[in-house]
């Protein structure tokens, strides 16, 4: 397998960081545990080897930890009794590869009891994830530590709903300091994974901006949408009933996700929205020539590790969970 690697500088993640973030360090567990990534990528070959399809799922746990609470693993919590976790919160139903985070958390256990945190191995896992998805390679600086809240009410309002128009998902990105830019290059994630049909079937059925046909929303390729009628047969379908974002190549981590949205066939409200403001249109617009895949690839990694920056806690904050679903 072809692996394109982008090794940034580190100026780079100093420009990114914040004064939390700024405490992270590229070979941070060198002393203390100085397996640790080779132990994650090693898990990560064979899960990805054994359900490549988990790539995008693994990337998205990261994306939804980040932007609520910050990267602080916060996602990965069960819930209890008195309290109703991230996880359990409605655009956090359909999130995977848990049982692979624990994995490769038990994995650490054995070998550093108490070191590594769930954050740090989930910021690793999504990087590997893209990597042996033929996607780039960004170094990871290390340092993290796990949250001891988690409210699914905070996970309704602040992450970034597929139905958002580019207003509404600026605001937000900014308010986890992310700007334009990286809206339109994390987006680019899209290109990895699927999707359930409730999370677009508003675009097929009934649609609030409807055509003349009175039913499909008209910023999506007719012959796309009647497609996805045939999968996805009513407002009503239920969950079991999967697309893939990036038609041909879900399991990939390429450019072809903006050729897509180029021609209005990007799967989401969100996805067709980067179309209707000048800045995330040129973007699309000039990737999807496939004549930029490696500048793409560079501001891939540089978005992620500005993502991956969010919010962190260090030093003495939060804690390093034995298990990632459980408080200490």
């Amino acid at each position: 397998m072809a692996i394109r690697c982008f090794l940034l500088p580190l100026s780079l993640l100093l420009l990114a960081a914040s004064s939390a973030a700024a405490q992270l360090e590229i070979g941070y567990y060198s002393k203390s545990c100085p397996s640790a990534e080779a132990i994650v990528r090693e898990e990560m070959v064979k899960i990805i080897a054994a359900a490549p399809s988990l790539a995008g799922p693994l990337l998205r746990l990261h994306f939804h930890d980040c932007f609520v609470r910050g990267c602080d693993a916060s996602v990965l919590l069960d819930s209890t009794p008195g309290n109703t976790a991230e996880r359990d919160a409605k655009p956090n139903k359909s999130l995977r590869g848990f049982g692979s985070v624990e994995r490769v958390k038990g994995k650490l256990e054995a070998a550093c009891p108490g070191v590594v945190s769930c954050a740090d191995v989930l910021t690793l896992m999504a990087r590997d994830a893209v990597v042996l998805a033929r996607g780039p390679f960004w170094p990871v600086a290390l340092g993290r530590r796990d949250g001891k809240v988690s409210d699914a009410t905070e996970a309704s309002h602040e992450l970034p709903p597929a139905f958002g128009d580019v207003p509404l998902l600026a605001k937000i990105f900014a308010s986890k300091g992310l700007d334009l830019k990286d809206l339109v290059v994390l987006s680019g994630a899209h290109t990895l994974g699927t999707a359930h049909c409730p999370s677009y079937a508003d675009r097929l059925y009934n649609s609030s901006s409807a055509g003349e046909d009175g039913l499909v929303d008209p910023s999506l390729d007719s012959e796309y949408a009647a497609k996805l009628r045939l999968k996805c047969k009513s407002l009503d379908e239920g969950t079991g009933m999967l697309s893939e974002m990036d038609p041909g190549s879900y399991k990939t981590f390429d450019t072809s996700y903006y050729r897509h949205v180029a021609k209005r066939r990007g799967l989401f409200r969100s996805d067709a929205a980067l179309l209707t403001d000048a800045t995330t249109r040129e973007y699309v617009q000039r990737v999807a020539t496939g004549k930029f895949d490696e500048a793409f690839f560079r501001d891939f990694s540089e978005s992620m590790i500005k993502m991956g920056n969010v919010g962190v806690l260090t030093g003495a904050d939060g804690e390093i969970r034995k298990k990632c679903y459980v408080l200490n």
